[in-house]
């Protein structure tokens, strides 16, 4: 179920409003995350292989239909919160069609998770680093990225044409051929040197050292 987004602030309602925190199953990829970074061995082999937990600040990873929704609400939550509490000049403020826009997608899932961890520690300090360094960088390649499209509504993608050349059989051919040839270079290049034998020496027993 898509979680509704808040309502607009009063003026008689609280000045900031808190973090969004996500639902259940996101908690739970979460507390497995921890437990295999920082469990008992039992704990760690109960999780089974690592590698397919599902990482939330990597919603590709999140594979599982029910989490893979939740993830989307969260950051629905997220981006809605965003532009409430750190937007004032409109240049800053996430695009409405940001799902459309994969890199922006990879960013605000790593924005929000850094966030949720920095609202738990028992200092500011990683607070201050995510007001100082993850946010803006991320506001400024936003900017960057965009450059004034998709204002008035979502654009079609201005790289697709050149990701259909990418991505053709010819360009695809033709950098294979590359690869082939560096491989074989490289294979003539480092051939081993002739190695020299072993050379023997006797230990005295009685001090230690090398007799040639």
């Amino acid at each position: 179920m898509t979680t509704p987004a808040p309502a607009a602030r009063s003026s008689t309602g609280p000045l900031v409003a808190p973090f969004p925190q996500p639902a259940q199953l996101v908690r739970l990829a979460y507390r497995e995350l921890h437990i295999a970074a920082t469990g008992t061995k039992e704990q760690i082999d109960a999780l089974g292989d690592l590698a397919q937990l599902p990482r939330p600040w990597d919603p590709a990873s999140c594979l599982q239909p029910q989490l893979r929704r939740q993830v989307w609400d969260w950051l629905e939550q997220v981006v809605t919160w965003l532009n409430a509490e750190y937007v004032w000049d409109a240049e800053t403020a996430v695009l409405p069609c940001w799902p459309q826009h994969p890199h922006l997608v990879h960013e605000i899932a790593v924005l929000a998770d850094q966030r949720r961890r920095a609202g738990k520690e028992l200092t500011s300090d990683a607070m201050e680093d995510w007001h100082r360094y993850s946010l803006p960088a991320f506001q400024d390649r936003t900017r960057t990225r965009t450059k004034g499209h998709c204002q008035d509504g979502h654009e079609p993608w201005p790289a697709k044409g050149r990701h259909t050349r990418h991505t053709a059989d010819a360009t695809r051919g033709a950098r294979a051929e590359l690869y082939d040839a560096d491989v074989l270079a490289a294979q003539g290049a480092g051939s081993p040197a002739p190695s020299r034998p072993p050379r023997l020496s006797v230990v005295d027993l009685q001090t230690g050292e090398l007799d040639p």
